[in-house]
């Protein structure tokens, strides 16, 4: 009988780690999600300036070679 209970406690405990573990792992998961929308944010932000800087490097590069 006793060693039916240890074996049932080491089960149990076991399947506690398991569920404890999933737990963890559906919170990283969720981190990284949020840091991949961030990035995706950042990076969008940094694209859209570029394309400002890249116009108006064209724009000033007219007007000086209309000058020369």
């Amino acid at each position: 009988m006793a060693m039916d209970t240890i074996i049932l406690a080491i089960i149990i405990g076991t399947l506690a780690a398991i569920v404890y573990s999933l737990r963890i792992l559906v919170l990283l998961e969720r981190r990284i999600s949020k840091i991949d929308y961030n990035l995706e944010r950042i990076v969008s932000k940094v694209a859209s300036e570029e394309q400002k800087i890249e116009s108006e490097e064209m724009k000033i590069e007219k007007v000086v070679g209309r000058r020369k």
